[in-house]
C-alpha cells in the first residue's frame, strides 16, 4: 500500500497542502471523467431556471455545460470508488486520523474557454468543524490542471493562520470568500496537478483557482473527509448530514 512518506507529511503540515503523482490509473480516470458528462448531461435536462442559473456555465459545441456538481461520491459509484481507493484512504489517515468519511464531495467541470475563476476561501470557513485538523480536502485533477486552464493555487503556510471572515458578493450567497484586503499580507502559489494526481489541502489553507484561458477541460473531484471523531458544529452553509459516506 502507497503511503506519504515523513517528508511529504513534513511538508505537509509546514505548508497546508500537498500534491502526490499518478495516484489513480489512467482507466480509473477515464471511468470517472465518462461518468461525469454522462451524468452532467442527465442533470441539465432536468435543472430548472433557478437551479440553471446557479450551475450552468456557458456552453461548449452549442451545448450548456455547468460549473459543477455536488456529492458525486454520494451519488454516483464511479465516484465513490475512487474515494474509498485504498492508498487514498491509506494517506487521508495519515493525515486527519482514522475512520475516515466523506461529509461533502463537488465535481468541477471548468469548461475550455469558459470555465470561470473561484476566489480564494478556506475550506473549513465553509464547514465549520470541531477539529480544523480532523478535516482533508482531496483534490483529484481528472484532467491535467495548470496555470493556463485553471489550477489551483495555494498560499504556503496559511494553515497555521486562523480561519479568516469571508463575505459573499451580492447576489451569490454560497460563493462565499476572503475579501482582497485580507489577503494582502499572502502571496498565493499555483500548484499544478498531472491527469490522475491528488492536491491534499488542509481545511485552513487559502485557496483559489483561476479561469480557463484554454481549449482543454478542466474536471476535477474535491472530496472532504473527516475523521470519526470530527462533526460541523459552525458551518456557513447547511450540509445534509444523509449524504454522509462512511467506509
Amino acid at each position: 500500500m502507497n503511503r506519504l512518506s515523513t517528508s511529504e507529511l513534513k511538508s505537509y503540515r509546514r505548508t497546508g497542502h500537498l500534491t502526490v503523482l499518478n495516484a489513480f490509473t489512467g482507466g480509473e480516470i477515464d471511468t470517472a471523467v465518462q461518468d461525469a458528462q454522462n451524468w452532467a448531461q442527465a442533470e441539465i435536462g432536468r435543472m430548472n431556471a433557478e437551479d440553471k442559473a446557479w450551475y450552468v456555465e456557458g456552453e461548449v459545441d452549442g451545448r450548456p455545460v455547468l460549473r459543477k456538481l455536488d456529492n458525486p461520491v454520494y451519488l454516483r459509484p464511479a465516484f465513490r470508488a475512487l474515494a474509498r481507493n485504498a492508498d487514498l484512504l491509506a494517506r487521508v489517515e495519515q493525515i486527519i486520523g482514522p475512520d475516515p468519511q466523506v461529509l461533502f464531495s463537488q465535481l468541477f467541470f471548468k469548461s475550455p474557454g469558459g470555465g470561470g475563476p473561484k476566489p480564494v476561501h478556506q475550506d473549513n470557513f465553509y464547514f465549520g468543524p470541531n477539529d480544523i485538523e480532523g478535516m482533508v480536502t482531496a483534490w483529484i485533477a481528472l484532467d491535467d490542471a495548470d496555470e493556463e486552464n485553471g489550477c489551483l493555487y495555494y498560499a504556503d503556510g496559511s494553515n497555521q493562520d486562523p480561519i479568516i471572515p469571508h463575505t459573499a458578493p451580492a447576489g451569490e450567497p454560497f460563493n462565499l470568500l476572503v475579501p482582497d484586503h485580507l489577503m494582502v499580507d499572502y502571496e498565493m502559489t499555483a500548484a499544478p496537478v498531472p491527469r490522475g494526481g491528488v492536491s491534499f489541502h488542509h481545511g485552513n489553507t487559502l485557496h483559489q483557482s483561476s479561469d480557463n484561458q484554454s481549449d482543454r477541460w478542466r474536471r476535477a473531484c474535491a472530496i472532504h473527509y473527516a475523521n470519526g471523531k470530527t462533526e460541523l458544529v459552525q458551518p456557513a452553509l447547511s450540509y445534509d448530514p444523509t449524504v454522509i459516506v462512511t467506509f
